[in-house]
């Protein structure tokens, strides 16, 4: 059995280490596949993206893979985030619960681009033709939870992102903890007391983008004779980092009784690319037995961020008690932006 001590005294110094190591460097404004820090699913967006040490679900597999191990069911999930200028946020996923063995899920997130005119100098009112684009992330996730405070999981990502004929690849992973105490609990229980949680997400492979339109011909020398007129060339593309986020949550319990349950919750991030910021969110369930369960959420994005787009984030849902131990999720979330439209996002899920 793993005990608190140990915790303290193995693991919680290297996490301090590789957290040191990531606040030493800071390269704003240079990734790509930006997608991947968006935010998916119906009740996380709904808190402000404050979730690393909320969830429970299967969009676990994008928070943080160590909440799967706490999946009482295996359940299916879908959200859509219908965006501004045709972009569109989408994920599914699907996570079965082995006892004693762990959850394993599979997922994917995505975000596709509405067609845009091609224009060039020539041309600046349009070729006739049209471009798009769409970037996705396949993931494989495997959590076990080694006891009722502690539990660990990891999730294996292919990303792929493509701009009309050019397309970039990489492959990362992410590895997250969830950590149950004892502290400012109302029954004393490690179950709802203080939860902790941390998660690196998207540590891997470089992305560097190759297609047919990185080709062309060129003659080397325009002014000779006698010389290969069309030598077949290509534009050298440099690799890209994806965006490594460092997330440590923690969550509190104020009400937990047999029909209500309060979460309050905060999210301190680390990002290559836009530096610190804090997220916040709280939750409210109220249990109608027999029936279902009922949510209201409410959250704010990016505290901490100069000139920060995020804003303000609300949500609610609903858990409806089927035949045959089922469940059917029904959620929604609304986010406020600064300087761009707000959005919508629904989820739907199935517990079985």
């Amino acid at each position: 059995m793993i005990h608190l001590k140990d915790l303290k005294q193995k693991i919680l110094p290297v996490l301090l280490i590789f957290v040191t190591g990531m606040f030493a460097s800071d390269r704003s404004g240079t990734t790509v596949a930006n997608f991947l820090e968006i935010g998916y699913g119906g009740i996380g967006t709904a808190m402000g993206d404050a979730y690393t040490s909320v969830v429970r679900d299967v969009t676990s597999a994008y928070w943080n893979p160590a909440g799967l191990g706490y999946m009482n069911k295996s359940e299916f999930v879908s959200y859509f985030q219908p965006g501004w200028a045709g972009i569109n946020n989408s994920m599914l996923g699907f996570g079965y619960v082995m006892p004693g063995v762990g959850t394993i899920a599979l997922s994917m997130v995505s975000t596709s681009y509405d067609d845009e005119v091609v224009t060039t100098v020539a041309k600046p009112e349009g070729t006739g033709e049209k471009f798009d684009g769409q970037e996705i992330a396949m993931n494989l996730s495997y959590s076990r939870k080694l006891a009722q405070w502690f539990s660990f999981g990891i999730t294996g990502k292919y990303i792929q992102s493509r701009i009309w004929h050019e397309t970039g690849r990489a492959v990362v992973m992410d590895l997250g903890v969830t950590i149950n105490t004892h502290f400012f609990s109302p029954d004393g229980t490690n179950k709802k007391g203080l939860t902790i949680a941390g998660c690196i997400s998207n540590y891997g492979s470089r992305m560097k983008y190759d297609g047919i339109d990185l080709k062309y011909q060129v003659d080397i020398s325009e002014y000779e004779d006698g010389n290969y007129a069309y030598i077949p060339v290509r534009y050298e593309m440099r690799s890209w980092e994806l965006p490594l986020l460092f997330r440590f949550g923690a969550s509190l319990n104020p009400i937990w009784t047999a029909n209500q349950h309060l979460i309050i919750s905060a999210d301190a991030l680390h990002t290559n690319n836009y530096g610190e910021y804090v997220n916040i969110g709280g939750l409210y369930k109220i249990t109608v037995p027999n029936m279902g369960i009922l949510s209201l959420a409410a959250g704010y994005k990016g505290l901490g961020l100069d000139d920060s787009i995020y804003g303000a984030t609300f949500g609610c849902g609903m858990k409806i008690f089927m035949m045959q131990n089922t469940a059917i999720n029904i959620n929604y979330s609304y986010r406020q932006y600064d300087k761009l439209p707000n959005t919508h996002g629904y989820a739907l899920g199935i517990e079985f």
